[in-house]
């Protein structure tokens, strides 16, 4: 069971009496499922309902670990000061006290250590000191874990500030509590869900022909000569992308080449993707684990 260091994560503490009913009532997520599972997806959108940031939120004994991209840490603390008005709430990096670590695949990991609460295939994640864990596993292997499970990381597979929670997964990944009371972005988030208006969502990738490099992060995801959505990350020949659902249904049904980076491609729903293929008259059906590439003929 490989355990890696997550080099590109940071750490913010947020501490202080106020700390819970602050992110509560700023985040997607419920913190009354941190106290209880010690960890939760979420993010904090824009009062349009896009997201800004997404992280995990950790319980510590003295408050909270957001555990999010580390070029994101700086941001974030100044976007939650904005909220924080007279809460008696403290934020700070942790990068000298506090790393992220991620462990998967087969193996005993200690009771105590949770979950990942997207995708119970991803493994466990946790937050400590950066010198009590000895990591066997490194980065490009956990990232290939994560995109071999279908799972979006912002900043990489979809564009902060120009992408909705369902656009990116969040409510099939546990990542958007619909019992909470409000939070920013709320309304927007609650309406896509309630009239099903979802349009853009993350799929799985794969080359067509087997050892094709797969292109870079931002190429366009082409349906014939139509741009559909946008190629996120890869590694050992699959990918994630997000993409206008309705126009790659529409390809299928055509058999339209899919391509992204003139690459022609298969793509296919996630096993976890709680979303299934939009109608489009005789179209490519609903079951998560139909493809669509420029050889296919599901049509």
């Amino acid at each position: 069971m490989p355990l890696a260091r997550l080099t590109d994560r940071a750490v913010v503490l947020v501490r202080g009496p106020d700390a819970h009913n602050l992110l509560h009532n700023l985040v997607t997520s419920s913190m009354d499922e941190v106290e209880s599972a010690g960890i939760a997806y979420g993010a904090l959108l824009s009062p349009q309902g896009k997201i800004l940031f997404d992280f995990l939120i950790h319980r510590q004994d003295e408050g909270f670990a957001i555990d999010l991209r580390s070029e994101e840490a700086e941001n974030f603390i100044k976007r939650m000061t904005l909220y924080r008005l007279r809460a008696k709430v403290e934020m700070s990096r942790a990068d000298d006290e506090l790393a992220v670590f991620a462990t998967w695949g087969d193996g005993e990991t200690p009771s105590d250590v949770p979950a990942d609460p997207r995708l119970a295939a991803l493994g466990r994640r946790f937050v400590a000191a950066p010198d009590s864990v000895t990591a066997d596993g490194d980065l490009a292997a956990y990232h290939a874990h994560r995109i071999a499970c279908g799972i979006p990381e912002g900043g990489i597979d979809f564009v902060f500030g120009d992408t909705f929670p369902h656009d990116a997964a969040m409510d099939s990944l546990h990542g958007v509590s619909f019992q909470k009371g409000c939070y920013v972005g709320q309304e927007v988030v609650s309406r896509m869900q309630h009239r099903g208006t979802a349009r853009r969502r993350i799929i799985a990738i794969e080359a067509v022909e087997a050892g094709s490099p797969l292109p870079e992060t931002g190429a366009e995801i082409m349906a014939g000569e139509r741009a559909i959505g946008r190629f996120g990350s890869s590694a050992n020949g699959k990918g994630v992308g997000l993409v206008r659902l309705d126009r790659l249904a529409e390809a299928m049904e055509q058999n339209l080449p899919v391509s992204a980076g003139r690459i022609t491609v298969a793509a296919k729903l996630p096993e976890w993707a709680t979303y299934s293929w939009p109608p489009t008259g005789t179209g490519p059906g609903t079951g998560t684990g139909t493809e669509t590439g420029g050889t296919s003929d599901n049509g």
